[in-house]
């Protein structure tokens, strides 16, 4: 056989080759390095990387790379509630049709889906429990997860300035945004925010649902410079929000920091610097031994404290300061 003839075999042989002729490891590699449109998209070639690109271990790096720094334990109980839910209505069989509906749109056009997913959802592994499922739930909005925002309300609201607040969150992929959802105030209806950014948001730092006190575990260590977040609410039909201050000096304390002794102190100064000096807001104290919800209807009630341990936390509410103090 000649080397022309040779040649023109190899090249029919590699024409009726494809992606699962590769080896295992080979094709492994190759959909390892796909983002998630990309393997949406070979999921609906064919049952076999449909299988192979809905598996939990491909989606566990794309789950972790957007959505790690915002999924809390809450998020994923609420997500486990979603699918006991879904099962327990009987409407997992229709969930799943929906599902590949939803993952299809992420990369093709309507008519295209239409014909695919009625030939492919009678056999369909996609999972309503898979990382795959719950990410294109993120991603398409369809899955209002809990979460915590900073500087609520920013629609010239001053009065959460510096604060962070329980919501429940849903995705814009158009606008790279979140609606956001918070709870009723007492007799005020919730309230919904638009076009939330991804800077203002964060996973709760503490698993304390918001209208419980959280147990301080840090007063004994406060001393004055420590950065920290403090619960408080305006009476008590209101949930908590996390306010941000440092620790402070007594009034007895010169602040030079070679004498002093107010960590040593029972009574801790917790200073609200945002605001003016002479503001009811500025300047507070509680008690490092015993300390409960302390405050009253005219001023507010105080909760839980968390101390900062962190330059990214510290950092992150500093970003976030106003531009004029507050009265």
């Amino acid at each position: 056989m000649s080397v022309t003839s040779k040649v023109n075999n190899f090249e029919k042989e590699a024409q009726r080759m494809s992606v699962l002729d590769l080896p295992e490891l080979a094709l492994e590699c190759i959909l390892e390095r796909l983002p998630p449109s990309g393997l949406c998209s070979m999921a609906g070639v064919c049952s076999s990387l449909r299988t192979s690109c809905t598996s939990d271990h491909l989606w566990e790096k794309h789950m972790k790379q957007k959505w790690g720094k915002l999924i809390s334990p809450a998020a994923h109980r609420e997500w486990q509630w979603h699918i006991a839910s879904s099962r327990n209505s009987g409407n997992l069989k229709q969930g799943k049709h929906r599902g590949w509906m939803k993952l299809l749109q992420f990369v093709r056009p309507l008519s295209w889906i239409r014909s695919r997913v009625d030939d492919s959802s009678r056999r369909s592994s996609f999972q309503i429990d898979s990382i795959m499922s719950w990410y294109l739930a993120l991603e398409t909005g369809r899955f209002w997860f809990p979460a915590q925002v900073f500087n609520r309300e920013q629609n010239g609201h001053v009065g959460f300035m510096l604060s962070c607040y329980d919501a429940k969150l849903s995705y814009d992929p158009h606008t790279d945004t979140f609606q956001a959802r918070y709870p009723p105030h007492g007799k005020r209806a919730a309230a919904l925010e638009n076009g939330v950014s991804w800077e203002r948001l964060r996973a709760p730092p503490v698993d304390t649902p918001s209208h419980d006190l959280h147990i301080s575990d840090c007063l004994h260590e406060l001393r004055p410079g420590d950065h920290i977040e403090i619960q408080w609410r305006r009476n008590k039909e209101f949930p908590y929000g996390w306010w941000y201050g440092v620790v402070g000096h007594l009034e007895s304390c010169d602040g030079n920091m070679n004498y002093c002794h107010c960590h040593s102190s029972d009574t801790v100064v917790l200073e609200f610097n945002q605001y003016t000096p002479g503001s009811r807001w500025r300047r507070t104290t509680v008690n490092r031994k015993d300390h409960q919800e302390e405050g009253s209807e005219a001023d507010g009630f105080y909760g839980g404290i968390r101390k900062l341990e962190t330059e990214e936390e510290i950092s992150t509410w500093k970003k976030l300061w106003p531009t004029a103090i507050l009265e």
